[in-house]
């Protein structure tokens, strides 16, 4: 029998049916667009003019040929569009000047996050989504990622060429706004602790951060051998190669930024009884912090932040074991390691939280 729905939609009601349609289909257009938009170094070149710059002024900078500032003109009125540029008319042209939202794209901020923009949408983390239909049908193997490459995505940093650096940049490159929250506004959770491990660290960006704003602070990057090797090391921080599921260094003060939403319940569980064999209880100074996403889906929630946190479940869903988690689904993972208490602070607002956990 046919739903009800479909038989009682009138003509117009299909037609916006099928404008909604066409906005989900087309949508990859913005994601790449902002790719080139990189590439072509846009943002860079519009901050560094000092001024609005016309389109003819940009097309020269970026080596633009005159053939293509017809079309160069409409690929930009779409990232206005899209806001990230604000254009205004001119006797000699569009000109164009730099909005807050593109701020995150300009190279000599210290939130530049143009690496982790490259990193998502890269080739090999775009093409395990063709695999998504087929890999629902099967029961092996364990991610869609796998199923594209054959191999699992972190085995995949030490195997495939190129891609290790790719990760460890685009995740390095996300830690600036939010190192920059710790230590302005959450600076006392660093006071009195001697030593501090960031947990799959990667650049280590975060410790070295901490190491520099807190110099008494034992500071040391904890990451996959391979992962360490390839670094550019540091002399304010120590480098430790490991696995997190074997056994963490002891330290008063863990960091885990972006780590357990890669992992399964089962997983994180491990991750964490080995985070509590590694720092003292509460009444001796010890706790982990945690930087991740705290989903709400709350029905009637139906905002931006809710369709990015979607997102980024299916991103994990597709490339990882793991997944995005509610409130209560975190304080599952903790009663099940062994922490007794847990806070979420109210530093971070919009994608991520900081929440500490304690034994």
């Amino acid at each position: 029998m046919a739903s009800s729905t479909t038989e009682g939609a009138s003509s117009k009601e299909l037609l916006e049916a099928q404008s909604h349609l066409w906005l989900h289909i087309f949508s990859f257009i913005n994601s790449l667009s902002l790719k080139a938009a990189i590439e072509l170094g846009i943002p860079d070149a519009v901050h560094s003019h000092g001024k609005p710059i016309t389109l003819t002024e940009l097309a020269t900078k970026l080596s633009i040929p005159p053939i293509r500032i017809p079309n160069f003109q409409r690929f930009m009125t779409l990232l206005a569009h899209n806001g990230f540029f604000t254009v205004t008319s001119t006797g000699n042209g569009d000109a164009y000047e730099i909005t807050t939202n593109s701020i995150p794209l300009i190279k000599e901020k210290g939130a530049c996050i143009t690496p982790f923009i490259e990193l998502m949408l890269d080739e090999p983390l775009m093409l395990p989504w063709q695999s998504l239909s087929s890999w629902f049908r099967t029961e092996e193997p364990s991610t869609a990622f796998e199923k594209a490459h054959g191999t699992y995505l972190w085995e995949a940093t030490g195997t495939m060429p190129g891609f290790g650096k790719l990760v460890r940049e685009g995740l390095g490159s996300d830690s600036g706004s939010i190192t920059k929250v710790l230590i302005e506004d959450c600076g006392d959770q660093f006071r009195g602790v001697k030593r501090l491990v960031e947990v799959a660290g990667g650049t280590g960006t975060i410790a070295l951060a901490i190491a520099d704003a807190f110099p008494d602070v034992k500071c040391t990057v904890f990451d996959l051998p391979h992962m360490i090797e390839a670094l550019e090391k540091s002399d304010k921080v120590a480098y430790v190669g490991g696995d997190m599921f074997e056994r963490i260094p002891p330290a008063d003060l863990l960091i885990l930024k972006w780590v357990l939403h890669g992992w399964n319940d089962e997983q994180c569980v491990e991750i964490l009884k080995n985070c509590k064999e590694a720092i003292p209880t509460k009444e001796n100074g010890g706790k982990a912090i945690i930087i991740d996403k705290v989903m709400d889906t709350s029905d009637g929630v139906h905002t931006k932040q809710t369709e990015t946190h979607l997102h980024f479940d299916m991103h994990m869903m597709v490339h990882s074991t793991g997944k995005q988690r509610t409130e209560a689904g975190w304080k599952t993972l903790f009663d099940a390691a062994g922490f007794k208490e847990y806070k979420i602070l109210p530093a971070l607002t919009g994608l991520r939280s900081i929440i500490e956990i304690y034994h």
